[in-house]
């Protein structure tokens, strides 16, 4: 994890930790390849990354195939995801918004919801961040603009993130 700034992944790790431990949620979000894995970061914590536990209040935002397809066919595919981060946001949880280019719209939205609901934001982006970095608590950006190495960079962030929650709440 050298190509990351230690200290932003710290505070990645303690916010995360302190809001599971705390029967807060994370809610996880984002598109395409970054909704995949969306699905994999909560997968492992609900269930089990390394150590059995107690499952863990992480909900993956991009895997309700009746909620995304109803509020964007009646609404807009922008907000979709702000819409359960007001469902499911609270006030001490988590909003990790993952998107390789930072400027996803309805990621955006999404940290504007988790805001005024007093959620702390991390961004799992590329270089610079886009629009994501302006907006979030914690930015976590891969110095790259190659969708594969941002992505594959991800993958080894949050399994570090999940083995990190797991031993800090045993």
């Amino acid at each position: 994890m050298d190509i990351l700034d230690p200290a932003r992944v710290e505070a990645a790790v303690a916010a995360v930790t302190t809001a599971l431990g705390s029967n807060k949620a994370l809610l996880v979000c984002g598109n395409g390849g970054s909704a995949s894995d969306a699905q994999h970061i909560t997968g492992e914590l609900v269930g089990r990354f390394l150590k059995e536990r107690r499952g863990l209040k992480a909900i993956c935002l991009s895997s309700n195939a009746a909620v995304l397809t109803a509020w964007s066919n009646d609404y807009s595919y922008d907000s979709v995801f702000a819409r359960q981060t007001e469902a499911y946001g609270e006030p001490g949880g988590v909003l990790l918004g993952i998107s390789t280019s930072g400027n996803s719209r309805n990621v955006i939205a999404a940290f504007e919801v988790a805001k005024r609901l007093g959620m702390t934001t991390i961004a799992m982006t590329g270089e610079g961040g886009g629009k994501l970095a302006g907006m979030s608590d914690i930015l976590l950006d891969v110095p790259s603009r190659s969708t594969p190495l941002i992505q594959q960079v991800h993958i080894c962030l949050y399994h570090y993130l999940c083995e990190q929650v797991e031993a800090r709440l045993a």
